[in-house]
C-alpha cells in the first residue's frame, strides 16, 4: 500500500510562487510515476503534470513554463514548483502515484491507483 501526504499549498496573490510537496510511504520510491492534478469548484479532476521514474517531466499547456516538478528519491518526496501564478489556477491539488511504468506519460487520472488527500491552491489579489 502507498501513501501520498501532499503539503505547501496556501493563499497567494497572481504572479507569486508556491512549492508543492507531496511525501510518499513507499520502500521503493523510485520504481514510483508520479504526476499532478488539480480540481476547481465544479471543474472535473484535470492533468497537470507527470514525472516519470527517471525524472523525464511532462506537462499539460496551461502550465507548461510556469511549473516545474521534480522528485527526490533519497527523500521520497515529488515536488511542484509553481511560479506565475493565475487567478485560473486556484484548485485543490493532488500528487497521484502508480507503481506500473506501462505508459510514457500517465496523464489519465485513471491510471493512477494511488492519491493524496490534496491541497488548496488559491491565487487571489
Amino acid at each position: 500500500q502507498v501513501r501520498l501526504v501532499e503539503s505547501g499549498g496556501g493563499l497567494v496573490q497572481p504572479g507569486g510562487s508556491l512549492r508543492l510537496s507531496c511525501e510518499a510511504t513507499i520502500d521503493t520510491f523510485s520504481s514510483l510515476v508520479l504526476g499532478w492534478f488539480r480540481q476547481a469548484p465544479g471543474k472535473e479532476r484535470e492533468f497537470v503534470s507527470t514525472i516519470r521514474r527517471g525524472g523525464t517531466p511532462y506537462y499539460a499547456d496551461s502550465v507548461k513554463g510556469r511549473f516545474t516538478i521534480s522528485r527526490d528519491n533519497g527523500k521520497k518526496t515529488m515536488y511542484l514548483h509553481m511560479n506565475n501564478l493565475k487567478e485560473e489556477d486556484t484548485a485543490l491539488y493532488y500528487c497521484a502515484g502508480d507503481t506500473d511504468n506501462d505508459y510514457p506519460y500517465k496523464v489519465l487520472a485513471r491510471q493512477y491507483p494511488y492519491w493524496g488527500q490534496g491541497t488548496q491552491v488559491t491565487v487571489s489579489s
